[in-house]
């Protein structure tokens, strides 16, 4: 079988799968997770033999047109260089890993079966944006990730909270769309094809004649797609939906789109150097905010999710240095650990009965529990921290060297100015991502209070998975110096300057985030001992730490439907403070960035209100004006009518006394005008 007929049935397998699965998920229950595991298994091991038989060497090319357009053409084509190929493993094995997760972690789910399907047409609508050569292809699998992301992250639709970050995710990407599809209509006109082989030789050759607009216009649907700032918003509220479509949306698809498409047509960015220092500072808030947004987060999938927009931050920064390489590098490794770390946290959410990290403080033992989660969950976290040797710190590193070169001004795409701001900016966020990484894993693993509930061994399916993941979070790294040539050519290994200055913000933002964490457990212990000794000497019964029930619990659940679902019950964990670093690590700066800076707030006072406004005065033209001639209308013709009514009596003598009447007028009439016209 033709590579091209492989590379054809990767995306086509999962969407089969997913059809099959809609179809027969009442009829035949007994297939849905078949259907579900085996094409996107049969999709990654397609994926896995393209990579190797392109082989880092020339671009598998092939093009049939799809329909005339009169003008512009429209391809069905693939355009697989080693980026596409290497990329597209990376999107088959985490997206089996999520369905063969899912069929433990959902395994009550009344609704597994439409979910299931949701997630293959997932996993086929990226594989089509990474195999596609032609832009209006690849669109249409952006647009199916948009609404099939809109289904997943309401998958609880009965709480507000689902529906409420569902249609956020949809209308804030659904934003940034407006301008990218702009900007492929105006790239298209300028390189006469929407092929990406034409459209990189039109630039090759200068030929593009707006790269600036362009280049802006495609970046505004990359910052809704990969969440950079200032359309990042949706992503945290988006763990509303179950933690498996986190792992999914995180770590191989949706928001790695962006990423991936800017590295596809780096050429054109480049072509413009105000576009690349717009992406350069884009990136730089992005990297900065995200990390203190962690460090001040309770629920355990928002600190990850807030991780996931700075690690995409970092993608973005290297890109603005011209470095597609060490993005997409960091892309395949920030890839494996995300969803380990993402696929741990349901692992967590599912022992503790909680995802909020307070209530997960005041339980002892939970690493104990969930061995396998606490295991692979350190590994996952030491990847997010860059710690070397694991894989984060190479991908990481390789960032940091790129934004290093641009800034010495030994780049010629970038300016040195975007190669400062990136390099900064990363060097600061290492600090912050080993600080949230290090508040996360002792406020997980290290809590102190009531015994965590023990519900016996987690399920193979979710254990084994993190496990299989473990394995690129560690090894990955050593991929190095070898996957620098599927890429560019160019160097991916750490450099001694930038090594020593990125281990060592991560070893003060640790270390930092470690001494604050034992001065506030110290606090903690004695508010909570002070608390028990004042109710006692005023006579007010105590509760014993084993059977106090926790507010913080419940609300955790009902903020988190997904809480109730996949849990046994919900723990009792003595109330008190919790041990939290991450309140003396930010200061005054804490209660600001728990709400992400009050984007939200700003973002509804300049366009939501506003929109409702102008909605609520259309609708008072609607009804006030615009049906105020509709009903005068009707108002006239009934008066009208009613006037006519009246003449009809039903009684012949007055018709007739009323038709010879008319005739004498008229006959008067006429010998009236007869006299006129003879005298005249």
């Amino acid at each position: 079988m033709s590579t091209t007929t492989l590379a054809v049935l990767v995306p086509l397998l999962p969407f089969l799968g997913a059809v099959a699965g809609l179809l027969l998920g009442r009829s035949a229950p007994g297939f849905v997770r078949p259907l579900a595991i085996l094409p996107t298994l049969g999709a990654a091991v397609l994926a896995a033999l393209v990579a190797v038989r392109q082989g880092g060497g020339e671009t598998i090319s092939a093009a049939t047109e799809l329909t005339p357009t009169g003008s512009v053409p429209i391809d069905l084509s693939l355009y697989i260089d080693g980026f596409a190929a290497l990329v597209a493993v990376l999107v088959g094995v985490v997206a089996t890993c999520v369905q063969v997760y899912s069929t433990a972690y959902l395994r009550e789910d009344p609704r597994y079966p439409s979910y299931a399907a949701l997630v293959s047409l997932f996993t086929s609508a990226m594989l089509l944006v990474v195999y596609s050569g032609d832009l209006m292809v690849l669109l249409v699998g952006w647009e199916i990730m948009g609404i099939c992301s809109y289904f997943l992250v309401g998958h609880y639709w009965e709480t507000e909270a689902a529906r409420s970050a569902s249609l956020k995710a949809f209308l804030v990407t659904k934003l940034g769309d407006v301008p990218f599809l702009i900007g492929l209509f105006a790239l298209a006109a300028d390189a006469g094809s929407f092929e990406i082989p034409k459209i990189l030789g039109t630039v090759a050759a200068g030929g593009l004649d707006h790269p600036t607009l362009i280049a802006l216009l495609l970046l505004a649907g990359v910052a809704g797609k990969s969440a950079q700032f200032p359309l990042h918003t949706w992503l945290p509220d988006a763990m509303a939906g179950p933690t498996p479509v986190s792992a999914l949306i995180h770590a191989a698809t949706m928001v790695a789109a962006g990423v991936y498409f800017i590295a596809r047509l780096l050429p054109v960015f480049a072509a413009s150097q105000a576009a690349l220092v717009v992406m350069a500072v884009m990136a730089a808030v992005t990297m900065v905010g995200s990390g203190l947004a962690a460090i001040a987060q309770d629920d355990i999938k928002r600190v990850l999710a807030y991780s996931t927009i700075g690690q995409l931050g970092y993608m973005v920064g290297a890109l603005a240095v011209g470095d597609r390489g060490a993005a997409v590098f960091h892309l395949l490794s920030h890839g494996a650990f995300k969803a380990l770390l993402f696929l741990g946290a349901g692992v967590i959410i599912h022992a503790a009965g909680t995802n909020s990290l307070g209530v997960m403080s005041r339980m002892d033992g939970l690493a104990k529990r969930i061995p396998d989660a606490f295991w692979t969950m350190t590994i996952a976290l030491l990847a997010l921290a860059a710690i070397p040797p694991f894989a984060g710190f190479f991908s990481k590193e390789a960032v940091l060297v790129a934004a290093e070169h641009t800034a010495t001004g030994h780049s010629e795409l970038a300016p040195s100015a975007a190669g400062w701001l990136v390099l900064v900016a990363g060097l600061l966020t290492a600090l912050l991502t080993a600080a949230y990484a290090t508040r996360l894993w002792l406020m997980a693993f290290r809590g102190r209070g009531a015994a965590a509930p023990d519900h016996g061994k987690e399920p193979l399916a979710m254990t084994g998975v993190l496990w299989l993941l473990a394995i690129p979070s560690i090894g990955f790294g050593l991929a190095a110096g070898p996957i620098s040539d599927w890429f560019d050519g160019g160097e991916l290994t750490p450099t001694l300057v930038t090594s020593v200055l990125g281990t060592g913000a991560a070893a003060i933002g640790a270390m930092l985030t470690y001494a604050l964490w034992q001065r506030a457990s110290a606090k903690a212990v004695l508010a909570t001992a002070a608390g028990i000794g004042d109710g006692a000497a005023a006579g007010v019964p105590t509760v014993s730490a084993e059977s106090a029930a926790s507010v913080a619990a419940a609300e955790s659940a009902a903020e988190a439907p997904e809480v109730a679902e996949v849990t046994h019950d919900h723990p009792a964990v003595p109330a008190g403070p919790a041990a939290d670093p991450g309140k003396a690590f930010l200061g005054p700066l804490h209660r600001h960035a728990a709400v992400g800076f009050h984007l939200d707030a700003v973002y509804d006072r300049l366009f939501v209100r506003p929109v409702r406004a102008a909605a609520s005065l259309v609708r008072f033209l609607d009804r006030e004006v615009v049906d105020t001639y509709v009903r005068g209308a009707g108002t006239g013709t009934q008066l009208l009518g009613s006037l006519v009514r009246r003449a009809q009596t039903g009684n012949v003598q007055s018709y007739l006394s009323a038709l010879l009447a008319g005739a004498v007028v008229l006959a008067i009439a006429t010998a009236v005008l007869a006299n006129v016209n003879a005298g005249s």
